[in-house]
């Protein structure tokens, strides 16, 4: 099959916040499309009818398109192999099903849930797989009737064949093995007549003409489930392919514990989705070479299965927050702003409407900051030295810094200078901070650090020629005599 034709999907459950492993393997197959000019289909697997919501589909859609992954069919987009949502696609499941029963590749299973327990506990007992041992596979008509006059509904069990060896070639994996003998009847339609995962992914698969099936690493196990149905239906079986898992650095599977988990979080953190969908690239993707930051344009001319990882990919937090700082490095100032405000007013720093004025001096402390933040949501941390006036020392040690005998010369020589100068910027702060320490034989140390301990209460933040011209003659004099007289 030439790349040309590659039919790729992506199949979520709109059961919750649209997971960052969801998105990953959304990625992967935009890439793959892309790359072979091929399409990508974006199916919604709705038949967990309690958890399933239209909200969770909306999350969803619009997490992908914030990060810049566009569909050529499905949900929105339309096409010729619709309806794209499950739930909407009954009629022709219960019409495949129909050809089972009537083939006898599948048949009505009436045990009870008590009924499976009992055998799974026996099996799990004996030190065996569970499995369903096939009770209700050789039910004559009569049988059925008197089943059925108890009123019992049935679901729908597929008809495992016995001692067949299923093997496949794995896109990441390689040739994998499973014995049928270990699998047992499945069920494939449950008693309300919704047909499960493993039955509907089938034949969607197959009747949209999917070429590809890349997915993640925790499907590798309803892959010969799968497999036997392709088979028993006459189907053509697409390329598997199974991604790696996502862990957290303890190298446990992905959870809350390890940080947030949904795009929306990071969004809403102020990452940029450019970076996310860098980050998420590399989790299990290894490109050839050192370079780390990959516009989608990069991505999409160098991905490839055959360097995916087989091992899991650890979502290492530190590592995105590297690689999005350098995407917020790159960002124009007006944008970043943008992306600020949001927490900046959350924070209370900012209130109200800004007139041009207020708003680019916002813009330029938010410029000030820039190199000490890794996402938006951390810009009020760093930019709340500029807002708020009232000083607390940040503890013992940084005030001990004010108590300095050479301190009171080195502020007053400082605010003079601050006084008479014509124009407060970087460099005539920069000259007059140099000029107090060489008039008082002091080193730089001990003219920067006092000064910035009485203007922030900090050993540590923004530059001092970034954080007094935007406070100001007045502000920065004010804070400067405040933080002396505390310590009087």
């Amino acid at each position: 099959m030439s790349d040309a034709t590659m039919r790729v999907r992506f199949a979520p459950s709109p059961t919750g916040p649209f997971h960052i492993g969801g998105a990953r393997s959304a990625l992967f197959n935009w890439l793959l499309a892309r790359k072979t000019g091929g399409k990508l289909i974006l199916r919604i697997e709705d038949t967990d009818l309690e958890r399933s919501s239209r909200e969770s589909e909306e999350n969803i859609k619009n997490a992908l398109k914030w990060l810049g992954i566009d569909w050529d069919e499905g949900i929105d987009a339309g096409g010729e192999y619709g309806p794209y949502r499950q739930t909407e696609r009954l009629p022709i499941y219960a019409e495949y099903t129909e050809r089972l029963l009537a083939s006898g590749k599948a048949y009505r299973c009436y045990c009870t849930d008590q009924e499976l327990d009992a055998e799974r506990q026996k099996l799990m007992a004996e030190g065996q797989t569970p499995r369903y041992l096939g009770k209700c596979r050789q039910l004559t008509p009569a049988d059925e009737a008197a089943l059925v006059a108890e009123g019992r509904k049935p679901t729908v069990r597929f008809r495992v064949p016995e001692n067949q060896d299923i093997t496949f070639q794995d896109a990441v994996r390689g040739t994998v093995s499973f014995d049928s003998n270990g699998i047992g009847d499945y069920v494939i339609v449950k008693s309300d007549g919704i047909p499960v995962y493993n039955y509907a992914v089938v034949l969607d698969d197959a009747l949209m003409k999917i070429t590809h099936v890349v997915r993640a690493e925790e499907h590798l196990s309803n892959t010969p489930r799968q497999i036997l149905l392709y088979q028993a239906l006459g189907l053509p079986l697409p390329i598997f392919g199974h991604v790696s898992l996502i862990l957290g650095k303890d190298r446990s599977k992905m959870s809350k514990r390890h940080g947030a988990t949904s795009v929306e979080q990071y969004r809403a953190l102020g990452y940029l989705p450019e970076a996310l969908v860098n980050f998420l690239a590399l989790l299990g993707w290894s490109p050839v070479g050192e370079q780390e930051i990959f516009s989608s344009a990069e991505l999409i001319e160098l991905f490839s299965l055959d360097h995916v990882a087989k091992n899991p990919a650890v979502f290492d937090i530190d590592k995105l927050n590297w690689i999005n700082s350098q995407y917020l490095k790159r960002l124009d100032l007006g944008s970043l702003t943008d992306m600020a405000l949001p927490h900046l007013r959350e924070a209370g720093l900012v209130v109200g409407e800004l007139n041009e004025e207020r708003h680019e001096w916002v813009k330029q402390v938010v410029g000030a900051v820039r190199e000490y933040i890794s996402f938006a949501a951390q810009i009020p941390e760093h930019a709340a030295v500029f807002f708020q006036d009232e000083i607390t020392m940040e503890n013992d040690e940084t005030a001990e810094i004010l108590r300095d005998p050479d301190v009171p010369q080195v502020m007053e020589a400082f605010l003079h200078k601050l006084a008479v100068m014509e124009n407060v910027n970087a460099e005539q702060v920069q000259a007059a901070l140099k000029a107090v320490g060489k008039e008082l034989k002091l080193g730089g140390k001990k003219v920067f650090m006092p000064v910035r301990v009485a203007l922030t209460g900090k050993m540590h933040g923004p530059e001092l020629i970034a954080l007094i011209p935007l406070l100001g003659v007045e502000r920065t004099t004010a804070r400067i005599r405040r933080s002396l007289a505390l310590l009087n």
